[in-house]
């Protein structure tokens, strides 16, 4: 399977505005929408993930649905027939095998990761994995990791650790991509610079923009 990891949507809120800035963006060229919300109570969360990824698979089939932390969210959704495609599962999650055996060989699976020691054994998992998260970038009022700040200069070492596409997460804005794609991630995820903007399908377009102009000068 290939994915496009370019633009990384990840969802905050359950209202309905996000599900419709999900929809946006992936029109606009998000190819991965991260459901998360960690205060939702799991019907919540279930909820919200269906109706995610309905409106994302209107505005672009070919963009992808994953649910946060929860592979049983996930699990759920895809025997409902949701067109929800795996999980992003953090370091203290349900093992990665163990999400695979639950989820199947198709579904997605992606890791967060940070340090090379983390890089390292999310690279030991290649075959069970998709693609790795790696962060913060900056820190972020989103989400407190306890990881130092990656900055620029922090991801080049992670990408040449793995064969995992990396996607570089926290507080990134688009004026930090082209430098970020420089050092051979797969994409960006993003969550305020979506979540809060005025047009969250330009937005997504000019972050896949963005990328691809920093690729094409490394």
């Amino acid at each position: 399977m290939t994915l496009d990891l370019r633009c990384y949507l990840v969802t905050s809120g359950t209202s309905r505005r996000t599900v419709e800035t999900a929809a946006a963006a992936a029109a606009g060229g998000a190819g991965m929408i991260q459901v998360r919300d960690k205060q939702a109570s799991t019907a919540e969360l279930l909820e919200l993930t269906c109706a995610v990824a309905a409106a994302v698979h209107r505005a672009r089939p070919s963009a992808r649905v994953v649910v946060d932390d929860r592979a049983d969210v996930a699990f759920a959704a895809r025997r409902l027939g949701a067109e929800v495609h795996g999980v992003h599962l953090g370091q203290d999650d349900l093992p990665v095998a163990s999400a695979r055996a639950m989820l199947g060989p198709e579904a997605i699976i992606g890791l967060t990761t940070g340090t090379l020691e983390t890089v390292r054994r999310a690279e030991e998992l290649r075959g069970l994995l998709d693609y790795v998260g790696a962060g913060p970038f900056r820190p972020t009022p989103t989400k407190d990791s306890g990881r130092t700040p990656l900055g620029v200069d922090g991801y080049r070492s992670l990408v040449a650790e793995t064969g995992l596409p990396v996607v570089a997460i926290g507080g990134i804005t688009a004026q930090d991509v082209p430098s970020l794609a420089r050092t051979g991630i797969a994409g960006v995820a993003l969550v305020r610079e979506l979540m809060d903007a005025d047009d969250p399908e330009r937005a997504a377009r000019e972050i896949v923009s963005a990328l691809e102009s920093g690729r094409a000068s490394r």
